[in-house]
């Protein structure tokens, strides 16, 4: 007999669209039996090999066959709901699924991301500011969030779950930050979809494996609308400064609308949700306003100019311009690809590719599948390549490698450079980073990239470009490239924290003047004498090589209600960070930073600010971010 999963779709072949080691996984809650995973033993994943494991084909069709019987009897049951497993189970499959041995002390860590009920624990973390704090204490205190992208979701979901009154002043006419500003060709997320959501806000529904700019912004709007955010949101609105008055305790903060107009509204906190990439940069070329053509930024896309048959100029290979060339190339008469260092790529053979129906449905509809599959991309990239960009201050050994296991790391990515360019040996090398991996980002890549730098019409310029003028580029070596169209694929003023809003604190300094272009917080989120000020994706909170950056920020907005909490019972009215806790944390982060790979002296990148210091990273593993957000300890801070 043949069992349906969905119309037109039977249950045995949704089972073979199946991420085997999860569906064992899910099977454990249904049946309480693990004799399957204890067969299987510890799972080897490869960062770069097999998704299934060392699980056999015998072993992965038993498993498919077992879970054919044991759903076609709880569907038949009326599907109910699995009793909890207990914690000695629950850290079993862990082990299994991760891998290697999970440690005790990454028990809570993961139990908290994989949100799994577990026998005789509470089911999900309590609010961040209890009931038991009187209504008016909470809803008389008021927050303003500058910015509705991903971190002003997360910090306003926090909020409103706490009963703390909050505002939220976004720039732009929708949410979703970085998803809204940037709707350039081929546009789309690099981490995993599965990873890249909010812990407590599940899709079963992305269709790809790294959905498009168009699903990402639907699925931001969709949370702010199942949260009744809008009505919390004053669209169209730019904060223009915020300055502390210290006689009444608040943040007096002016906003100007799209008409113009201006105001100033009171907060008692401030969170700033602005976030690293949001302001263009351009590079400083000579002559660059004297081009006669066409020119604009991968975060300020032309959509109206048409790029068929143009001859076209991309400065940058970073990540925008690693999804846009692939796109535009095949219409473009010529394109020209200046870069001044070539892209470590990431082999990712799904990255375009669609989520098949049955795995849709085991998501949807397998208990627990859902979380357990989030729980094994989370552990591979958590902190799975974090040992292979560390540098190891003794090594000797081959150029543009800091330490054995980065030596692997790049011998392994280079070998997929030559195999997607053999026989192209001046692209070869053109394309082969002179920095060790980890340096600058990681992009991922199908083999569109390549693809596309192989293509007749396409051209990679390493020469440095010493000038601009009415016709195109002029490169050092006395080229000149006549273009149609100039694309500047050259990121962002990530370093330029907040400059953008003059922030006045305690004492009447300005927030630009205390940071000097050098821009630090404890925690990524707090600053000396700038009372009741929070910041999300702050200085020193970018990841490169492990986890979702949507996992930080959950983390922060944690952490920011547990410093509300802290100073609504404190009765005070205000709280700020010691200047020693600040400076000792900076001085660790610094410390490690230099360690990893970006942080080594002969690398340049956007990591790095105008002084020369890495003010983007994070360089330790997740579960030390998790640990210091969880709890505020108050001998950090004064209360005021």
């Amino acid at each position: 007999m043949t069992v349906e999963a969905e119309p037109g779709m039977n249950l045995k072949d949704a089972l073979q669209d199946a991420h085997v080691p999860t569906l064992m996984a899910a099977l454990v809650h249904l049946t309480g039996d693990l004799s399957l995973v204890r067969e299987a033993g510890t799972l080897v994943f490869g960062y770069l090999g097999n998704v299934q494991g060392k699980l056999s084909p015998q072993l992965q069709a038993r498993a498919r066959q077992h879970a054919l019987a044991v759903l076609t009897q709880h569907r038949a049951a009326g599907s109910p709901t699995p009793a909890p497993l207990t914690a000695a189970t629950v850290q079993e499959l862990m082990t299994f699924i991760g891998g290697q041995p999970i440690p005790d002390t990454y028990v809570p860590f993961l139990l908290e991301e994989l949100a799994l009920p577990v026998a005789g624990s509470p089911e999900s973390l309590p609010p961040a500011v209890p009931a038991q704090l009187p209504s008016h204490v909470r809803e008389t205190f008021r927050v303003l969030i500058i910015g509705a992208g991903m971190s002003g979701i997360a910090a306003a979901m926090r909020l409103k779950q706490a009963g703390i009154s909050f505002v939220i002043v976004e720039k732009n006419a929708e949410v979703g930050g970085t998803w809204f500003e940037n709707t350039y060709p081929g546009c789309r997320v690099d981490s995993p979809n599965h990873l890249y959501s909010y812990s407590s806000e599940a899709n079963h529904d992305w269709p790809l494996h790294y959905s498009t700019q168009p699903v990402l912004l639907d699925y931001f709007k969709r949370v702010a609308e199942r949260h009744a955010l809008g009505e919390r949101i004053r669209f169209q609105t730019q904060v223009q400064e915020a300055v502390w008055d210290a006689d009444a305790a608040v943040w007096r903060v002016r906003v100007q609308s799209r008409c113009g107009a201006t105001e100033t509204l009171t907060a008692n906190a401030i969170i700033s949700a602005v976030g690293q990439l949001n302001q263009p940069q351009y590079p400083s070329i000579p002559g660059r306003e004297r081009f006669a053509g066409a020119a604009f930024h991968s975060a300020r896309w032309d959509h109206a100019y048409d790029l068929t048959d143009k001859r076209v100029a991309v400065i940058g290979s970073g990540a925008s311009a690693f999804q846009f060339v692939p796109e535009i190339a095949p219409r473009t008469r010529e394109l020209i690809l200046f870069q001044r260092s070539a892209p470590w790529p990431l082999p990712t053979p799904d990255y375009t590719e669609a989520v098949p129906a049955g795995m849709q449905w085991l998501l949807h509809h397998m208990p627990n599948y859902e979380r357990w599959y989030r729980f094994w991309l989370f552990w591979l990239s958590a902190d799975g390549l974090r040992p292979y960009v560390t540098a190891d201050p003794d090594w000797r050994g081959a150029p543009n490698t800091l330490g054995a296991n980065n030596a692997v790391l790049h011998q392994l990515l280079r070998g997929y450079i030559q195999s997607q360019l053999a026989g192209h040996q001046t692209l070869l090398a053109a394309a082969i980073p002179n920095y060790p991996p980890g340096g600058k980002r990681m992009l991922r890549d199908n083999g569109s990239w390549f693809s596309a730098l192989k293509r007749d019409n396409v051209r990679v310029v390493n020469e440095p470009i010493t000038a601009i003028d009415e016709r195109g580029l002029l490169t050092s070596g006395g080229s000149v490239h006549p273009v149609d169209a100039i694309i500047y694929g050259t990121g962002f003023a990530a370093s330029d924290f907040l400059q953008s809003i003059r922030i006045v604190g305690r004492g009447g300094r300005t927030l630009n003047d205390v940071w000097g272009g050098d821009a630090r917080a404890y925690l990524g989120m707090t600053i000396p004498d700038f009372p009741n000020l929070f910041l999300m994706y702050g200085p020193n909170t970018n990841i490169v090589v492990n986890g979702s950056i949507i996992f930080f920020s959950e983390c922060s907005a944690h952490y920011i209600l547990g410093c509300i909490e802290s100073l609504l019972r404190s009765g005070r009215r205000a709280l700020e960070v010691r200047r020693e806790a600040h400076d000792l944390y900076n001085q660790r982060v610094d410390a490690e930073n230099a360690r990893m790979a970006w942080g080594a002296p002969t690398v340049s990148s956007w990591y790095k600010n105008e002084k020369g210091r890495v003010s983007q990273n994070w360089p330790f593993a997740l579960i030390e971010y998790w640990r210091a957000t969880r709890t505020p300890d108050r001998n950090d801070f004064m209360l005021l």
